[in-house]
Order: C-alpha cells, then structure tokens, then sequence
C-alpha cells in the first residue's frame, strides 16, 4: 500500500494560476501517453508514486486518451481507488473533451450534448465525484461559442468540476470565451496549449498574452517537443523514437539536418548552464512568469525526477534568451 512523504511539498514549486486562488506544481504530469491498454500497470503505479512523493499534486487526463480511448483514465481510476483516496483533496485531476471519443454525430467537438455525457463519463471511468478542472479540449468552429461555454457553466453548477479550462484556444477565440465565462461567474482559470522553444505558436496567434492580460493561467503540454528537446535525436532519429514507431505527433520531416543541428547547440548553452538539454528547455518555459506550469509526460519514473530538476535553475541571460531564440527559428 502507497504511503505519502509528508516532506514531499518541500521537493516543488507551486505558482497561482493566472489571478485564481489555486496554486499548481511547476511540473505536472500528463497522462496522453503509457497510460493506456498498452501500458504496464505496475509501471504506471510507480510514477504517479514517484509524481506525488516528489510533490506533482497535479495529474492530467482527457476522455480519448489510450489507447484506447477512456483507458487512461480507468487506469487512473484504479490507481487513485488503490492507492490514493485518502489523498485525493491534496491531489488536482483534470480531464477534457473535444476530440473524436464516440461514434456518431454526439461524441466530439463542443456542443452541450456532448461536453456533458463526456464529463459524466469520465467521472465514472476514474470513480470520482468531481474533477478539479475540466477543459474544454480543443475550439468548435461549428458550434455557437455560449452554447459551448454555457455547457461548462453547467458542469460547474452541477458539482461536476471546480474550474474550467480551455485548450487549444487561440488569442482572439479565448477573449470571446472568457468574456462569455466571466460574465456568468463560472472559474475559469487556465489554458492548456502546446508550448515550447521550438513551438511558439501561443506567441505567434496571441494566446500567451491574452491570457497574461485577463489573469487566466498557463499549462503547457509537449514542453520537451515529443523528445526533440531530450538527447534522444543528437545522432539522428532513433529506430525506438515516437517518429518511427507511431508517427501521428512527430513527423520525419519536422526533424530535418538544419534543425537536429540546432538542436545541439541548444544542447551547447544548456551544458554551458550546468543543465541537460531537456532541463533547460522546462526552465526555459518557467523563466518569465507567465507559465503557471510544465505538463511533462514519462515512461519511467526517473525520467520525472530527471524533469523535476529543471525548477533549480529558472533563471536565463537576455544572451542566453537571445541565442535560444535564434535557434528555434
């Protein structure tokens, strides 16, 4: 039986989400990947261990997340019934719908019909009476943003979620939606976009100052660019790396000579500050205080202990900020 470390908190930082009052580990841990049916069950055990001794109180889901589909979360269900109910008012869970779950016209994108069986089903899927934060997963362009947001509303109205988050949300779209969510007092307090020193997208469409602007918090998943930001492609592409063996995050073509060269001379400034490769690219997103939080993922639990080292040093030169910039062109 699991036993918690009551010195665990000591291990991590925690920042407040955006002007909320809850506060978020300065890494958290995803489950999108191994946690699924292809997984090993005792190894999933053992990181969300490792996770919570080392003070990550924040764990992230999504209904499609495998495969297949929902298995993430029943696994975690199982965990959390094994091992973690007498923890969970210390623990954050999250979960999200948007994407493709169910067949038919009712089972992706952003209507109510669908946000709230979702929510419904993935409470019973993890064996819990609320999540802490649920997101909308990714924007509807079909769908009317109230009915969309009015859905979350009634979410948390119901008991179901404490906060709502939005991901995948651009500047100008997020705006419209908070707008729609501060006026009907719902808390909303976070996005969730993809975000790191190859991956400026939330610079580039508004996203990253928008929600800086309207106090709404920050969570960033891929932060290590699916493994391009890790020693894993120093000599090229590995035969057991996500581009070989699954292909749908990262492509051949996104991992080109220009790029892998750049990527070694980021590994040359990350060495010159006493850091692996992978650690600077975690305190890269924390330097400026607009990230509330790095979503990591593992296969092993050493792999989170190895990304926890990235909060000793979050602190970069406007030189070291201006060379990162110029290799992530």
């Amino acid at each position: 039986m699991y036993s918690a470390n009551e010195k665990r908190y000591e291990k991590m930082k925690y920042f407040r989400c955006g002007s909320s009052g809850l506060m978020l580990p300065a890494v958290s841990l995803g489950l999108w990947h191994n946690f699924g049916d292809t997984g090993v069950y005792s190894n999933m055990e053992q990181m969300c261990f490792t996770a919570f001794d080392n003070g990550i109180t924040h764990f992230d889901l999504a209904n499609n997340y495998g495969p297949k589909p929902g298995s993430a979360e029943i696994n975690f269900g199982r965990i959390l019934k094994e091992h973690f109910r007498p923890y969970r008012d210390e623990m954050i869970i999250s979960t999200k719908a948007g994407y493709d779950m169910w067949a038919g016209p009712y089972g992706n994108f952003g209507s109510r019909k669908y946000l709230i069986a979702s929510i419904d089903q993935s409470l019973k899927r993890m064996g819990l009476e609320y999540v802490d934060i649920f997101y909308h997963h990714r924007m509807d362009p079909d769908t009317p943003l109230e009915e969309t947001m009015g859905a979350l509303e009634q979410i948390v109205r119901s008991g179901k979620a404490l906060y709502v988050g939005l991901s995948n949300y651009d500047g100008a779209t997020l705006e419209k939606a908070a707008a729609i969510l501060d006026e009907r007092h719902v808390p909303f307090i976070i996005n969730q976009n993809c975000y790191n020193i190859l991956n400026r997208t939330i610079e580039n469409n508004g996203l990253k100052e928008t929600s800086h602007r309207l106090g709404k918090g920050i969570i960033c998943f891929s932060p290590l660019a699916q493994g391009m930001l890790t020693d894993r492609y120093f000599n090229g592409i590995p035969a057991d790396s996500r581009v070989r063996t699954d292909g749908r995050f990262l492509h051949e073509d996104q991992v080109s000579a220009e790029k892998l060269d750049n990527i070694k001379k980021l590994n040359g400034i990350a060495r010159s500050r006493g850091q692996t490769l992978a650690e600077m690219a975690l305190a890269w997103l924390l330097h400026d205080g607009m990230i509330t939080s790095v979503l990591v993922g593992a296969s092993k639990p050493s792999q989170i202990l190895d990304n926890i080292k990235a909060i000793g040093n979050t602190s970069f030169t406007p030189d070291e900020l201006a060379a990162i910039d110029e290799l992530s062109r």
